[in-house]
């Protein structure tokens, strides 16, 4: 993978990870622990810092983490699951034939 294809806010990942367990501690607290912290960053990749040109400040990216709402988070998973393939396309059937 190039430079291009790391998001700008990457390299914070392991410093911002206290805020993305305390969010995905809010998560389980109200019942979605099959959420993991790494899909949270990668919601906050695709949707909250899709269009981002600057680089954000520590404690924006931090208020961005904490400011996830679990019904959009569970938006986007939803959407995300609807584009995996389908066990019934060739795709699909690849995918499956290679777990078994």
């Amino acid at each position: 993978m190039d430079n291009q294809d790391v998001h700008i806010h990457e390299k914070y990942r392991e410093t911002v990870g206290p805020a993305l367990k305390s969010k995905l501690e809010e998560f389980i607290l109200y019942g979605y622990d099959q959420v993991k912290e790494d899909e949270i960053w990668e919601y906050l990749k695709k949707k909250t810092w899709k269009r981002v040109q600057d680089e954000k400040m520590l404690y924006q990216i931090v208020n961005d983490i904490l400011a996830v709402k679990i019904g959009d988070y569970m938006n986007y998973a939803t959407v995300e699951a609807f584009k995996s393939p389908s066990w019934f396309d060739e795709e699909g059937k690849e995918v499956l034939e290679k777990l078994l």
